[in-house]
């Protein structure tokens, strides 16, 4: 599997995974300048942005530990994009969806509140 199958089969598992636990998605993929939110949900009264890192092994850290502080801030100027844009009036929460998927194990680890908006 390529990277990039790699990371479009981690959001389709990711997506699965939320959906099972009472996450209603709203939107996939969404993109404003450079960036790109994976999967934008709604889950008890929240707007819940969700940033989905997918790896075959955690040799070199957990996949999670891939969202540095600069990829938060592009995540977050995203978001406002897509609220503002959207006219959203709920509070927004940051996920991290991480999965180390390989031939002997998929784990996923699902991390709520992930980080705040930097405002």
């Amino acid at each position: 599997m390529t990277k990039d199958e790699l990371g479009k089969w981690g959001e389709e598992y990711a997506a699965t995974h939320l959906q099972k636990n009472g996450f209603k998605l709203i939107e996939r993929n969404y993109k404003f300048q450079k960036g790109e939110l994976d999967i934008i949900a709604e889950n008890k009264g929240e707007l819940v942005v969700i940033e989905v890192k997918t790896r075959e092994t955690a040799e070199i850290g957990e996949p999670w530990r891939a969202v540095t502080k600069s990829k938060q801030k592009q995540i977050i100027k995203v978001a406002d994009n897509y609220v503002q844009s959207k006219q959203i009036d709920l509070d927004v929460r940051f996920d991290i969806v991480s999965i180390v998927h390989n031939s002997f194990r998929t784990e996923l680890e699902h991390i709520e509140g992930a980080f705040d908006s930097l405002r």
